[in-house]
């Protein structure tokens, strides 16, 4: 690693909401950048202004902010390399571009979109349908090096649109090490002439990226592998600017998990998980579900990201942010696309809400309920319910019999289970109960147990029954708990309520 201090930084588009996949990016800079004692920048890349989406910015800084990535210089942040969106930086990058024309590096194009249109039916029509503007068909067209001087100067002192052009040399072999991938070799007679600045006096996004990355000291690109067929141009523009460049790591993608290809909004709509961090509504009103919204934990987000990809070399799994910055190395990312699980995104979420403290539960549980109950009674349900629950929604859900008595009974377990003697037995049963003076679980199972012994009655003819009465489910935590935190009276009236209910319908 060079001796520079790192600095990485990650540079969405505001074309839309943040997919999932980009937050990896943003992840694995910020993990980097962590570990390796340096600094993380988030730069909003919008010279492309046909595509830009009002609001897609913001969404992008909220969303990384609910993911715990924070950046340490960037929009809205500051830092000293300033200013951090690219349409503020504007005016630095037609110096860049003109150094270039002057150094023989680009030049300038006056060809028309209908010029060009023409030229690739020509060679359509040829049997050549991949027609590109590089350094065999340059000779041909309408540019600076075609044109005499005067008619060039002439042309930009009018007015005329062009571009500027990359001058890609001919058959020469582009060589970089990725951290990632190795060594990459890609010969220029595979690339063409890429615009470098459009007529619309914006540059694109391989001058601008390339000045910002320079000028704001970037030691190292970690990007989706989509970026990799342009690194060989960029490799080219810092020879061309004779600058040092930084070191390379294109991130494999993240896959649909049905198949192969690159996951994609559609592939959530039709499976049914969101693919954005947090919640995107369009221009026209339609919403795009995100994690967040959806009841995710942002830690069991970030987790499952950051394995999509990437392993620590060992058998652990769950990683808090801090312990994630303790062991990522861009060593220990595949070459390979990740397939995404969405079963074990509901995993990861599960151990993140084991391992909250019950009283943290508690907070967020009262904004799905409507209920007198303190803190500690609701903490003490978090306690008995976390372990099967996904989302705290979930204990609010399958718990609610800890907040109001039951209005349906669990008919497969009263079907199953209620046999002929069972309303005297469980009559018998909460005789028993009301004589108990002291009514903690332990007692209440120690009673159970003396009542099976003494009766010659099995577990299965009593506890199911005792459960489905006073809960009205046919399954969840120690019953003995639940009798104890819902206390003795609420006990004794929904026994009594429920075994005349179900026998009389049993009758």
């Amino acid at each position: 690693m060079s001796d520079k201090p790192v600095r990485v930084r990650f540079a969405p588009s505001p074309t839309g909401p943040l997919h999932m996949g980009g937050v990896r990016t943003a992840l694995y800079n910020y993990l980097f950048a962590k570990r390796n004692n340096g600094t993380f920048i988030i730069r909003i890349e919008d010279t492309d202004q046909t595509r830009f989406v009002e609001g897609a910015q913001d969404y992008i800084m909220d969303a990384l902010a609910w993911c715990g990535i924070t950046p340490n210089e960037g929009p809205g942040i500051g830092g000293d390399f300033g200013p951090y969106v690219q349409s503020e930086r504007q005016a630095m990058y037609m110096p860049y571009a003109e150094q270039l024309v002057k150094d023989d590096n680009a030049y300038y194009a006056f060809d028309t979109a209908d010029e060009l249109n023409e030229m690739r039916e020509q060679a359509k029509q040829m049997k050549m349908p991949n027609w590109q503007y590089n350094s065999v068909t340059r000779m041909s067209m309408k540019n600076s090096l075609t044109l005499p001087a005067d008619e060039v100067e002439q042309r930009i002192a009018n007015g005329d649109p062009y571009v500027i052009r990359f001058k890609m040399p001919r058959n020469v072999d582009v060589r970089f090490e990725d951290i990632v991938r190795g060594w990459v070799v890609v010969n220029t007679n595979n690339i063409d002439d890429k615009v470098l600045f459009k007529s619309d006096g914006m540059p694109t996004y391989h001058l601008a990226n390339i000045v910002d990355d320079h000028t704001m000291e970037i030691t190292h690109v970690i990007r989706g592998e989509e970026w990799l067929p342009s690194a060989p141009l960029h490799i080219l523009l810092y020879q061309a600017f004779n600058w040092e460049a930084p070191k390379f790591a294109h991130l494999p993608l993240l896959l649909k998990p049905d198949g192969n290809g690159k996951l994609s909004k559609r592939d959530g709509d039709r499976l049914g998980f969101p693919v954005f961090p947090t919640n995107w509504t369009t221009a026209d009103g339609e919403l795009y579900a995100g994690y967040r919204e959806k009841g995710y934990d942002s830690g069991a987000f970030i987790n499952m990201l950051a394995l999509l990809g990437w392993n620590p070399g060992t058998n652990q799994e769950v990683f808090s942010l801090s312990e994630l910055v303790d062991v990522f190395t861009l060593e220990r990312v595949s070459k390979a696309g990740a397939k995404f699980d969405a079963d074990k995104t509901n995993w990861f979420q599960q151990q993140y809400l084991r391992q909250t403290p019950d009283n943290m539960i508690a907070v967020e549980l009262r904004k799905y309920l409507a209920t007198t109950k303190d803190d500690q009674y609701l903490a003490q349900v978090c306690h008995l319910m976390k372990e099967r629950a996904t989302f705290i929604k979930d204990i609010s859900e399958e718990g609610i019999y800890f907040f109001q008595e039951p209005t349906s009974y669990d008919e497969t377990t009263i079907n199953k289970k209620w046999k002929e003697n069972t309303t005297e037995i469980m009559r018998n049963w909460l005789a028993q109960l009301k004589k108990l003076d002291t009514f903690t679980a332990s007692s209440v199972e120690s009673l159970f147990k003396s009542y099976l012994e003494t009766g010659g009655l099995s577990i299965g003819a009593v506890l199911p029954i005792f459960r489905v009465l006073t809960t009205g489910k046919g399954m969840g935590p120690s019953m003995f708990e639940i009798a104890e935190l819902i206390g003795k009276d609420e006990t004794i009236q929904r026994m009594e309520k429920g075994i005349e209910l179900i026998a009389a319908l049993k009758a």
